[in-house]
């Protein structure tokens, strides 16, 4: 059998080191900060958060105006809820450089853009038709747009094929719809939301407390609420009712957390955090942890899942839960039954039967805890090992290959 020259295996090599490199993340912010002319767009990009969902995306085109062209937007004084549905529209769902845009098969193509993904577009609102023009000229438009394309493509500024490109246009793209005013949180009803969408218990549960209050103060700046399930929070209630007022009034508090967290950043964004009900020692806080697709939310007494997204538009983000979450500052944990004594030894040697059963393994011993009491550090350390031997396999696999290389050699 014929071995695989040097030069083969050291391609290899080679190969699987780029693709390495090619897969790290990106991030536009970093991107346009070298580039002065689009800080008011990267600013914006921060600010209404949709930086965060551009880096978690792969197979994208930003296309960004440079300062002058955005103060032409915020002539307009729209909400920054509006601003971000606009340069969501800006955002688009396949990979264009530069080559691609002047070679563009029949002419013509349509894209969809980060808007259209939001849900908030109808038709093909949000679209927009890239047109090769005379000229070597790019022109871009809306969709549903009547007459030349308002905006043409100037240069590229980063391409990182087929990842992100980021390339400059002449202008902000029209779109009513983009456009259109967008209700801020602060015109939202919290409660009425939780109800229509199978929280209704916790909801009323709120509504009379003054927990309610401190739910509606931090809106505005950003808030992610935990609501239980009807059913959850209905076998809860008994409990809920032995708490004094200011327990009934933490508890409904540690159901928030004062900043707005989108399902994929609670995917990306694992370990404590505190809560509304946070108040200096006493802590409140939860811990977020994600297993695949899924999110829990663990305390020291209980591990609750999401099951669905009630709502998610920034600064507001409602997911429903399985259970209540418990703190440990207003309920203990079952305690930790103490281990049986070991058998007594006798002078004289016993006569075991062949079959008669051993002291039971921990594999077959009842769990020490009870299943929604404390992990302890075994989740910790569990979740630590999978992402260092991530990691790890990653450089095995280069440097297996760099071994096989220098064996050939």
């Amino acid at each position: 059998m014929q071995l695989p020259s040097s030069a083969t295996v050291a391609a290899v090599v080679l190969s699987v080191v780029l693709f390495i490199c090619a897969t790290e993340a990106h991030n536009i912010t970093h991107i346009l900060a070298s580039h002065s002319q689009f800080s008011t767009f990267n600013h914006y990009l921060t600010t209404t958060h949709l930086a965060a969902e551009i880096n978690r995306r792969q197979t994208i085109t930003v296309c960004v105006v440079d300062n002058a062209g955005m103060s032409d937007l915020l002539s307009k004084h729209q909400s920054i809820y509006t601003i971000k549905n606009v340069l969501s529209f800006h955002v688009l769902l396949d990979y264009f450089d530069a080559k691609k845009l002047h070679q563009i098969t029949n002419g013509t193509a349509l894209a969809a853009t980060m808007f259209q993904a939001t849900g908030s577009a109808t038709g093909s609102s949000g679209f927009v038709n890239i047109t090769d023009l005379k000229g070597g000229k790019v022109g871009l438009s809306p969709a549903d747009y009547n007459g030349p394309p308002p905006a043409k493509f100037v240069k590229s500024i980063e391409e990182i094929p087929y990842n992100i490109s980021v390339i400059q246009i002449s202008t902000i793209l029209p779109s009513d719809e983009a456009e259109a005013p967008t209700p801020g949180p602060s015109q939202m009803n919290l409660t009425s939301l939780m109800s229509a969408k199978g929280c209704k218990v916790f909801a009323e549960t709120l509504l009379a407390s003054p927990a309610e209050k401190t739910f509606e103060d931090n809106v505005d700046g950003g808030l992610t609420i935990f609501c239980p399930g009807d059913d959850a929070m209905k076998k809860f209630l008994p409990k809920f009712k032995n708490l004094t007022a200011e327990g009934k009034q933490s508890l409904l508090e540690y159901h928030g957390i004062p900043i707005y967290q989108s399902i994929s950043n609670l995917k990306s964004n694992n370990g404590d955090m505190n809560t509304l009900a946070t108040d200096g020692a006493k802590k409140y806080a939860v811990v977020i942890q994600n297993d695949g697709e899924d999110v829990t939310i663990k305390t020291k007494i209980v591990t609750a899942k999401i099951t669905a997204t009630l709502v998610d538009k920034l600064p507001l983000a409602i997911y429903s839960l399985d259970k209540v979450l418990l703190p440990n500052e207003l309920f203990k944990a079952a305690p930790t039954p103490a281990p049986a004594p070991a058998p007594e030894a006798h002078a004289e040697s016993p006569k075991h039967s062949k079959s008669s059963p051993g002291p039971a393994s921990p594999a077959d011993s009842p769990a020490d805890s009870p299943a929604d009491g404390p992990n302890g550090d075994a989740d910790d350390l569990t979740d630590s090992g999978v992402v260092k031997d991530n990691a790890g396999a990653s450089l095995a696999a280069v440097f297996s290959l760099w071994f096989a290389f220098n064996l050939l050699m």
